[in-house]
């Protein structure tokens, strides 16, 4: 009996026990992992990447678990380990989640602890006019062609950007929310890059709170029941953006138009993202730094516009 019973157990199947990593977070997240343990669920899930879907009173945050040589995000825990060790083995899409106290784990395989905090907000400034409209003309021979390319809502949403018209601009903005396939649509990336550069770039040259006021209105309106429009980590990536919060790669681009680091390399990593994502951003972050220079420069009497000013 005693060696009948010992070979059942040793035939039965094994559980694995959870792997422990640590885990530096955005800031962009901090409130969800920082606060009391809430449920949440894995949306999606890749090599490098997965996606855990947190419900609360409000809409949705998704948090994106990634590898040290993933993309990151600005609602990123970037883990201890490249994607060839293999930290999401055996998670699935569905698995159930806990994230809050400072640490996730997923489905009973993966435990992070968060052992530091980055901030996904970069510092572009002063910036001088001149430096801005040599960094939209450098991108601009970067940048190719996008996930909407030839519809016509976008060209409408960057004249109305430029001309400081906030009607249309929000208009058209709300017009492109959810607009595209995938995780993240074209529409969305593009408008997470333009209110990146809105608030950022404006925020950084002389006389640029129009572009900063135009960005409060637009972030206002593309986030209102944003889960209701698209998908809910396209939500929560433009919730990031209108805080300013941009992923490590469209911040070093924003960084290459201020003069801070070489625009090209960091514009083709950006453009690299995903199917079209990176192309969709890069878009979205030239049309805002065109629109910051024209609500920047002089009015028609020859002065820069006050704070606050139309």
């Amino acid at each position: 009996m005693r060696a009948s019973t010992t070979a059942g157990r040793r035939r039965g199947p094994r559980t694995a026990p959870a792997l422990s990593l640590p885990g530096a977070a955005s800031l962009g997240v901090r409130a969800v992992l920082g606060g009391p343990r809430r449920t949440a669920r894995a949306v999606a899930v890749f090599p490098a990447t997965t996606y855990l879907r947190v419900d609360g009173p409000a809409e949705p945050i998704v948090v994106a678990l990634v590898t040290t040589d993933a993309v990151r995000p600005p609602n990123a825990v970037v883990l201890a380990v490249p994607a060839r060790q293999e930290p999401f083995r055996g998670v699935r899409e569905g698995d159930v989640a806990f994230v809050g106290e400072g640490g996730v784990e997923v489905a009973a395989r993966l435990r992070v602890r968060i052992r530091r905090w980055w901030d996904p907000t970069p510092v572009l400034g002063p910036l001088s006019l001149a430096r801005l409209a040599h960094g939209a003309r450098a991108l601009g021979d970067l940048a190719g062609p996008w996930g909407l390319s030839g519809h016509p809502v976008p060209d409408v949403l960057a004249d109305s950007c430029a001309a400081g018209d906030l009607a249309h601009a929000v208009d058209a903005a709300e017009r492109i929310v959810g607009l595209g396939p995938g995780l993240t649509p074209s529409g969305d990336d593009a408008l997470a890059g333009l209110l990146l550069a809105l608030r950022l770039l404006g925020g950084a040259v002389p006389g640029g709170s129009r572009a900063v006021r135009l960005a409060d209105w637009i972030g206002a309106a593309v986030t209102a029941y944003a889960c209701e429009r698209t998908t809910a980590l396209a939500a929560t990536l433009l919730q990031c953006a209108a805080r300013g919060q941009a992923s490590v790669e469209a911040a070093a681009v924003l960084r290459g138009i201020a003069g801070q680091e070489d625009l090209a390399p960091a514009a083709r990593r950006l453009v690299e993202v995903g199917h079209t994502s990176g192309s969709d951003v890069a878009w979205g972050l030239l049309t805002g730094c065109r629109a910051a220079l024209a609500l920047s420069g002089p009015h028609r009497d020859g002065r820069t516009a006050a704070p606050g000013e139309p």
